[in-house]
């Protein structure tokens, strides 16, 4: 029985590509449930600023009336014209183990992003570098933490097997938090103070404390991830719908800011106690006693998230970054954390992983994105697919 693809036109279709995932992974013991709270709102276009400038085609793979796989494709026209690409993206693609069903849900995305001028398909990858990017390529039996794909093997196999490549690769590191400071680091970090006397260190132990910073410190990371793999800048909506998504689960004293004499943002990072299991346990609901279970779970958690973090380009190669460092270390002994998740690195990140290095990090998982060059379509076949894809579009 063959594959047909349908879009996603109704709330009872948004039910099914939503919760898919959950039926895909029963049993796969590393998944970690969405909050489907967060995903309503992340895919309904009148709720997520991205679709403002991003064109999107979320399509369901089904097998007779057998739902068998879902995907989600994405051009997104500001990072296009910020970096001077004419790339499409594709992410959330769930199968089960049928290089068929996963053939022609890719198929699909390749016929509409050729049909919308591109010239590549990228992936996974979404809205921007903040969203879940790269499927694990390596560390397979590693814990996956939130914001990450949580993808079986097979998934790599029919991704090369239908012509993609290697792209960029994302590296996480795991670093064992020591019983005390390492004395060369402190030096550097106590030297750092010194040589810039007039950078301040802000610790919290409230959330509200955090809520007058929310947009200097977007504006940070709009002035320093210009070179990141997939980054586009926020805009003060997308700024404030970040914060409000993640900021009841925070942990405000695994958030550290350095500040200039005007008290403005020069760097920061931010960390959290992985709340996976409390995730899991909850089944991805926060309502009636999931929030609950989520913060309990941080609290016995021995595992530190490392989520964000920059430094202004002007303060760079100043030794700030030991500075957060050394007061997140002091922040995880007390709060009785075991060791760090780097969250993701790119490869060619030679700074941030020296640094890791230096802590004593490895790497222990490895995400990869992957490419496909897309082969230029003709007029009459690019109206002959538009057609295709239209008579199974929303009617």
């Amino acid at each position: 029985m063959g594959v047909t693809v349908k879009p996603v036109c109704t709330k009872q279709d948004m039910r099914k590509f939503i919760h898919l995932p959950a039926k895909i992974h029963r049993g796969h013991s590393n998944w970690i449930p969405p909050l489907y709270s967060d995903e309503w709102e992340y895919f309904d276009s009148d709720k997520n600023k991205a679709f403002e400038y991003c064109d999107v085609i979320m399509l369901l793979a089904y097998r007779g009336r057998d739902l068998v796989g879902r995907i989600m494709g994405i051009i997104n026209y500001k990072y296009n014209e910020i970096h001077r690409e004419n790339y499409a993206r594709f992410n959330y693609l769930e199968s089960w183990d049928d290089r068929e069903v996963i053939q022609v849900l890719l198929q699909h995305v390749e016929d509409w992003a050729r049909i919308k001028g591109m010239d590549k398909l990228v992936g996974p990858l979404a809205f921007s570098d903040k969203d879940p990017q790269g499927y694990l390529i390596d560390g397979f039996h590693q814990p996956v933490v939130i914001a990450s794909h949580c993808n079986f093997e097979y998934v790599i196999g029919h991704l090369k097997a239908l012509g993609f490549t290697k792209e960029i690769d994302l590296v996480v590191y795991k670093i064992q938090i020591p019983d005390k400071t390492p004395e060369l680091y402190h030096k550097i970090a106590e030297r750092a103070k010194s040589n810039n006397p007039k950078i301040r260190l802000l610790e919290f132990t409230r959330r509200k404390d955090l809520k007058p910073l929310i947009r200097p410190i977007f504006t940070l990371i709009n002035d320093t991830f210009t070179d990141v793999y997939g980054f586009i800048p926020f805009t003060l909506e997308e700024m404030d719908d970040f914060a409000n998504r993640y900021l009841l689960i925070m942990d405000p004293q695994y958030i550290k800011v350095l500040v200039n004499e005007r008290h403005e943002p020069v760097a920061f990072v931010i960390g959290m106690p992985d709340i996976s299991k409390g995730i899991k346990k909850s089944r991805g609901y926060l309502l009636p006693f999931g929030i609950l279970q989520i913060l309990i779970a941080g609290r016995r958690s021995k595992q530190l998230n490392l989520l964000l973090g920059a430094i202004h380009p002007e303060f760079q190669n100043r030794g700030l970054d030991t500075i957060m460092g050394s007061a997140m270390l002091e922040s995880a002994r007390i709060g009785k954390l075991e060791y760090i998740d780097s969250h993701l690195e790119m490869e060619t990140n030679n700074k941030v992983r020296a640094e890791m290095e230096y802590m004593g990090g490895e790497v222990y998982k490895t995400y990869r994105v992957f490419g496909k060059s897309l082969k230029k379509i003709t007029k009459k076949d690019a109206a002959k697919r538009l057609k295709q894809l239209a008579e199974s579009g929303c009617g």
